[in-house]
């Protein structure tokens, strides 16, 4: 009779247990930055398939410290930088390799895609593939003449007419632009130590050129506003916001690379519902629906031919600052080595005392 009963109660629970199994099946849990997952793309996204889809916003030291704090498990898909994918895989096993079969790679700009998958590669695995993107460069009045590569920002005509930060992108940027390539050296460390001996020197030689080094994006845009800076290194969108203001000043893409990060899709070990990750990727991937997330995030995203939907004064800017040959020549930042960031940091020191 007990065993009788048994079974009833089991057959009995048996609906109930499938609709929880549907209910997790149609949820995607995404962990993601502010302004990547905006209402009206997720509003549709759900209409469309079915599934509903729990934002958590966040950044890459909380999603890292999220996920390591339950081994991969809360989320299913997350947006970490691709140079924090493989480290934390490597020390916190967070991540699984992206099925790549299940996403369509035509729809993202072919150079980002191979740069992510290179960048984001651990025990010959691919982790993750790019999302939203940005650059650092040059902005430039007009006024300063021709500055296409981050050491014309010591050409003696700009003397006093200069900002940049006293950060690691200058160090890096520098580099590139004096023939060398620091990214090569990130396996090296006594080649790359001489690779920033040579940056400090440079840097030192034009201190004189610099007005100040900015620490603010305000105080930065407010000192190009008023000419007191003609020539800057920063970032793309401050150099387009600029340009809104005032045409004479534009974002240029230096000719030896502008330094480019990007957040990725990647998926968290635990994660329970992979197609709808998947979904999701191939989802706001498409032209349209990325231009309407570039549009709340401020930044563009690597799906092909996205910029075509884009505002139309972003869409000039964005094609004037990145024909494609410089959009390809963008250098992505790989993962930082341990120690090296000790080296910078020694550089940027001295640089910063030197009179």
């Amino acid at each position: 009779m007990m065993k009788t009963t048994t079974i009833k109660a089991t057959l009995l629970a048996l609906p109930a247990l499938f609709a929880s199994s549907q209910i997790l099946a149609d949820e995607l849990r995404l962990l993601t930055w502010g302004g990547y997952a905006p209402d009206e793309v997720v509003e549709a996204f759900e209409k469309e398939t079915g599934i509903d889809v729990k934002v958590t916003k966040s950044n890459n030291e909380d999603m890292i410290s999220k996920l390591r704090a339950t081994g991969g498990g809360g989320f299913d898909l997350a947006q970490p930088s691709q140079d924090r994918v493989t480290g934390a895989q490597e020390l916190y096993d967070i991540y699984k390799p992206m099925d790549l079969s299940k996403i369509d790679t035509a729809l993202f700009i072919p150079s980002m895609l191979e740069a992510t998958k290179s960048n984001t590669t651990f025990a010959d695995e691919v982790y993750s593939v790019p999302h939203i993107w940005g650059t650092s460069g040059l902005i430039v009045n007009e006024s300063a003449g021709e500055v296409k590569d981050y050491t014309d920002l010591c050409k003696p005509e700009l003397a006093g007419k200069v900002s940049y930060r006293l950060k690691r992108p200058t160090l890096i940027g520098f580099a590139f632009s004096m023939g060398l390539d620091p990214f090569a050296a990130y396996d090296d460390t006594e080649a790359y130590k001489a690779i920033m001996d040579k940056v400090e020197d440079k840097l030192i030689d034009c201190k004189s050129n610099v007005k100040t080094y900015w620490s603010g994006s305000d105080e930065l845009l407010n000192l190009v506003r008023s000419g007191e800076v003609t020539a800057a290194m920063a970032w793309d969108t401050g150099g387009w916001k600029l340009n809104s203001e005032n045409p004479m000043i534009n974002f240029v893409a230096p000719a030896s690379g502008a330094l480019g990060w990007i957040d990725t899709f990647t998926l968290p070990r635990k994660g329970r519902n992979d197609d709808a990750a998947y979904k999701w990727i191939n989802y706001v991937m498409q032209p349209e629906v990325a231009a309407k997330i570039t549009a709340a995030a401020g930044n563009f995203t690597a799906s092909q031919g996205a910029d075509e939907f884009a505002d139309a004064q972003l869409k000039t800017q964005f094609r004037t600052s990145f024909p494609a040959e410089a959009l390809d020549n963008i250098k992505w930042y790989p993962t930082v080595p341990a120690g090296l960031e000790q080296i910078e940091g020694m550089v940027l020191d001295r640089v910063n005392a030197a009179k």
